[in-house]
C-alpha cells in the first residue's frame, strides 16, 4: 500500500481549538509540494461565542461543535469521523484540558497520556515530578494556598529572597511577579489571591487556584521546542533566546523578545538539551511537540517550565531561520512519520510583544507604519484599538501588538529592533 493510499482513507487532522491562518497555509503548502491531501478539522467548544463568526469556521474543511463536559456528547461529535482521523493536536495552552477530555474517545490515535497533560499544565504537579526525577534540574519551591503569616514565614525560611510567585494553573505570565523582601511578598500574595479565582474562571485555569513560590535565579532565559515519539525519542529544534519584560524595565514577566539562532556554542546547546530531555521524560510526555523554557545560570541549566504544545511564534521563526516546517512536524510526530529538522541557518528571526508602559485606556499608538517600512519587517498583529483597556500580562492583559522581523544579517536585524524600540510610542490614560 502506498503512502498516498494510506492517507486517502485517514486524512483528517483534528485540531482541538482554533489555529492561526499560517498553520493552515503551512499544511496547504506541504500538500502541494508532496502531492498529498489532508482535511483540516476544528473541534471547538459550543459555548465559545467567538466561533460563531462564519469567516473563521469557513477556513476549515470540517467544523465540529462539541460539549466537552459530556463524554457522550464528545463521542457523538466524533462518531461520523472516527475512521478517517489521522492525527489530533492542540495548539493552545487553554485548550489542552479539552484535548485531555477527547483522548479517551480516540484510542487508536497516538496521543500524550491524560496524566502527562496534567503534569505539564499544572505547575505544582510539574515541580513535584521534577523533584522526584532529578531535583537538580529545577529551582526549589513551596506551594502557597493562602497569604497568612504562617505561610509567608514558611516561604521565607525555606526559599529566602528574591522569589518568583506564579499561579499553578495559568499561562502567559498572568499574575506572575517577583518579590525581593517581606513587605513586597505580603502585599503581592494578598492581591494575587483576590484576583486569582476570577481569572481562573475567565481563562479556564488548570487545577485548584493556588500559588507556586520558587527561588528566583539570575540567568539568561532560553526556550526549545522538541518532538517526542511514542517511545520517548526526543528530537530538538534550535534554541531561542528570550528577553522578558523585566529586562527592559517592566514590573512584569511577559516574553518581550525572542531571537533565533542564538549565540550559544555546541556544548551549551547539548547541555540544555540534556536537561530538557530529563524534564520531558520526568513528565512522561510522548507523541507530542513540547515547548521547554530553560534558564542558563552560573550553576548550570535549569528547567523553568514544559508545555505539551508548540511554542509561540515558532512556526514562523523556525521556517524563516531554518526552513523547518514546524506545523507539519507537530502532525508527523502523531501519525507517526519522520520529522525533518534542517540545521542550516537561513537568517535571523525576532518576535516581539509590545505592552503599554502604564496600565489604562489606549489613547495613542504611533510607529506602526514606520515598523512596516523596516527592511527586516515580516508581519504584525495589532491586538488593541484606541479606547481599549491595556493591562500588564501579570494582571491578565494582552500585548498592544506583536511583530516579527527577519534578516539574513544578525547585525542588521538588531539595528532594526533598536529602531523599532525608538519610534514606537504607546500612550495610555
Amino acid at each position: 500500500m502506498t503512502e498516498n493510499t494510506k492517507t486517502c482513507d485517514k486524512n483528517i487532522i483534528l485540531f482541538v481549538g482554533t489555529i492561526p491562518q499560517y498553520v493552515i497555509d503551512n499544511i496547504r503548502e506541504f500538500e502541494q509540494a508532496h502531492n498529498r491531501r489532508f482535511r483540516i478539522a476544528l473541534l471547538y467548544n459550543k459555548k465559545d461565542r467567538a466561533l460563531k463568526d462564519k469567516k473563521l469556521v469557513e477556513t476549515y474543511d470540517i467544523v465540529i461543535p462539541c460539549e466537552f463536559d459530556s463524554a457522550d456528547k464528545i463521542t457523538e461529535a466524533l462518531c461520523p469521523y472516527k475512521k478517517e482521523l489521522l492525527a489530533i493536536t492542540s495548539r493552545q495552552e487553554k485548550t489542552i484540558p479539552h484535548l485531555k477530555q477527547v483522548i479517551p474517545h480516540v484510542p487508536y490515535l497516538r496521543t500524550p497520556t491524560a496524566k502527562s497533560l496534567d503534569l505539564s499544565t499544572q505547575k505544582v504537579l510539574m515541580r513535584r515530578r521534577f523533584r522526584v526525577y532529578d531535583k537538580k534540574i529545577t529551582p526549589d519551591f513551596v506551594l502557597a494556598q493562602d497569604a497568612k503569616k504562617a505561610t509567608r514565614k514558611k516561604l521565607e525560611e525555606k526559599l529566602g529572597f528574591p522569589v518568583i510567585v506564579k499561579p499553578a494553573g495559568l499561562a502567559q505570565s498572568i499574575l506572575v511577579g517577583i518579590c525581593f523582601h517581606h513587605e513586597e511578598l505580603e502585599s503581592f500574595l494578598k492581591k494575587t489571591f483576590i484576583r486569582m479565582r476570577r481569572i481562573y474562571k475567565e481563562t479556564n485555569g488548570r487545577g485548584e487556584p493556588e500559588l507556586l513560590v520558587e527561588q528566583f535565579l539570575d540567568g539568561q532565559l532560553y526556550s526549545i521546542d522538541a518532538y517526542i515519539t511514542s517511545r520517548g525519542k526526543v528530537t530538538f529544534c534550535p534554541p531561542v533566546a528570550v528577553k522578558t519584560g523585566q529586562t527592559i524595565g517592566f514590573d512584569d514577566f511577559f516574553g518581550y523578545q525572542q531571537i533565533t539562532p542564538t549565540l550559544l556554542n555546541k556544548e551549551s546547546i547539548e547541555e540544555a538539551e540534556c536537561i530538557a530531555k530529563k524534564g520531558i521524560h520526568a513528565l512522561g510526555l510522548r507523541s507530542t511537540t513540547t515547548h521547554v523554557e530553560l534558564l542558563k545560570t552560573e550553576k548550570g541549566w535549569k528547567v523553568v517550565e514544559i508545555g505539551p504544545r508548540v511554542g509561540g511564534f515558532r512556526d514562523q521563526m523556525y521556517k524563516k531561520s531554518f526552513g523547518i516546517n514546524h506545523t507539519m512536524n507537530d502532525i508527523f510526530i502523531r501519525i507517526p512519520e519522520k520529522v525533518v529538522v534542517p540545521k542550516k541557518v537561513l537568517g535571523y528571526s525576532a518576535a516581539l510583544k509590545f505592552f503599554a508602559k502604564k496600565e489604562g485606556k489606549l489613547i495613542k499608538l504611533t510607529g506602526i507604519k514606520k515598523a512596516q517600512e523596516l527592511k527586516s519587517f515580516y508581519n504584525i498583529k495589532i491586538n488593541k484599538k484606541l479606547g481599549n483597556r491595556c493591562l500588564y500580562a501579570k494582571n491578565g492583559g494582552q500585548s498592544v501588538f506583536n511583530i516579527m522581523l527577519f534578516n539574513k544579517d544578525r547585525s542588521k536585524l538588531l539595528a532594526d529592533i533598536r529602531r523599532l524600540e525608538k519610534f514606537v510610542s504607546i500612550e495610555t490614560k
